[in-house]
């Protein structure tokens, strides 16, 4: 059948609507359709004319209905992701109202476990003690991502008179404590709580999202298993096998409105070490009868600060060696026997980490006999390096600017923090971005882990945003 160029171009734009809209590799148009044509592969062009405009007429209000498909879903998925944020900010005080400590997360979970089910997410509990796990599949087959978001609070008292203060107390390592949100991880299961409910109205995806609501971020208690570890090894990455997993971490010194992020080593990966020197214990006011533990130990933390000052490159990234609890003696003119010191290694380097913990352990014992005691040093990793995917972070980074303006997402430097979101990364490529929760006009906001610690809710519909981006346009590809 022989058409012109005017007719064939408005036939092509209705076609590609089309197809857009119902997400169809190919689209025939039926006869009734377009009056009398079949198949767009069967089409050839005339010479060019200006006759057949008035003809052409009558295929305008179908062109503009079809064409303004895709425009009417996307203006849906935008109004629904605006209309979330009174839930979102309802859900988080709830959460900040009645915190639980790592591994009791159990109201928690069961709230998150009870939403996601109402949505009719296809839902799993107790997964690495309290985690909740959500299976969200889109209309057809494809790639599978995870989006994973910490439950847990601190054994911190808040200090402040917001309305849903904190008033909750607990006991931590035998000692009562308040609990608090005191890291945001009340606003992540807010934002994830957001993201399922707008997703499960526009799951119109090629793939699968895989909610994952982690419990013991902080770390489990001494003796307990738990936190991304846990959840891995009881095979939260498997059935369905993920392809990559994304989670971001709200910022009380990040401005409302502002994304950070960074490729390769973004956090710390932790080590908590504990040392134990032996002495030989005599009266204080004879030394020289004995081998002072105290002093070796000042030696030794002397020494440790060196490998951080002449070994490590720290133009490359930073890294941090610190003593944190001495313990030694019970009285003023007694030697003791022994000293204990308990302290933290951060490294954001494969490379750097090694030379570290392999310099400590050498350096250690080594002080110790100079002068004429012993030493033993056990080194026990509490995280990975949290390692933005090269790749991944160049792939999905216009994801976050459409969210929060290109001028509004930014680089950032690393941060010797740690995130035991870095073990999901050593399993499957992850990307892990900051969220500005620290209002607009303020010039200084207090740290995470305090009970001063504040977040301004107007923030969180970017993190919606964001996640929401990242999951359509990841499926997409």
């Amino acid at each position: 059948m022989h058409i012109n160029f005017f007719e064939h171009t408005i036939l092509k734009m209705i076609k590609t609507s089309l197809c857009t809209f119902l997400n169809m590799k190919e689209f025939l148009v039926s006869s009734s359709a377009v009056g009398g044509l079949k198949n767009f592969k069967q089409m050839k062009f005339t010479k060019l004319s200006f006759k057949p405009i008035a003809k052409i007429k009558g295929y305008l209000p179908l062109f503009f209905l079809l064409f303004s498909m895709p425009l009417m879903a996307q203006n849906s998925l935008e109004e629904d992701i605006k209309a979330i944020e009174p839930k979102v900010i309802e859900w988080r005080r709830d959460f900040h109202k009645n915190p639980e400590l790592s591994n009791r997360e159990f109201n928690t979970a069961k709230k998150i476990a009870k939403h996601l089910e109402d949505l009719g997410i296809e839902v799993t509990t107790g997964v690495g003690k309290t985690g909740v796990v959500g299976i969200l599949k889109g209309k057809k087959t494809g790639k599978v991502i995870g989006l994973r978001a910490d439950i847990d609070a601190l054994p911190v008292t808040e200090r402040n008179s917001l309305p849903f203060k904190s008033t909750v107390t607990s006991t931590f390592l035998g000692k009562e404590t308040g609990v608090m949100h005191a890291c945001g991880h009340d606003t992540h299961i807010a934002i994830l709580m957001g993201v399922a409910e707008v997703l499960s109205k526009h799951n119109d995806f090629a793939g699968t999202v895989k909610f994952i609501f982690q419990p013991a971020e902080e770390g489990p208690p001494p003796g307990e298993e738990g936190g991304a570890k846990l959840m891995i090894k009881e095979g939260v990455l498997e059935n369905p096998k993920v392809d990559a997993i994304f989670g971001l971490h709200i910022n009380s010194g990040t401005p409302v409105g502002t994304i950070r992020y960074k490729p390769g080593g973004t956090m710390a990966a932790t080590e908590r070490f504990v040392i134990n020197v032996k002495g030989v214990q005599t009266h204080g006011s004879a030394p020289w009868s004995g081998v002072d533990p105290i002093l070796i130990s000042a030696k030794i933390i002397d020494g440790l600060q060196t490998i951080i000052s002449r070994e490590a490159r720290l133009v490359d990234e930073a890294a941090v060696i610190t003593v944190g609890k001495i313990t030694a003696g019970v009285r003023f003119n007694i030697i003791p026997e022994s000293a204990e010191m308990i302290g933290t290694i951060r490294t954001l380097t494969p490379d750097m980490r090694k030379h570290i913990l392999a310099r400590v352990q050498q350096m250690v014992p080594a002080i110790a006999e100079a002068y004429g005691g012993k030493a033993t040093v056990e080194i026990q990793n509490n995280t990975a390096i949290t390692y933005n995917d090269e790749e991944l972070v160049e792939q999905m980074l216009p994801s976050l600017e459409k969210a929060a303006g290109a001028e509004n997402v930014q680089l950032t430097k690393a941060t010797t923090g740690g995130e035991d979101f870095s073990y999901f990364q050593e399993e499957v490529p992850g990307f892990y971005f900051f969220l500005g929760g620290m209002p607009k006009n303020s010039t200084k906001a207090a740290p995470h882990h305090t009970p001063d610690f504040y977040i301004d809710e107007s923030g969180l519909l970017l993190g919606v945003k964001a996640f929401t981006n990242i999951v359509n346009d990841y499926l997409a590809e």
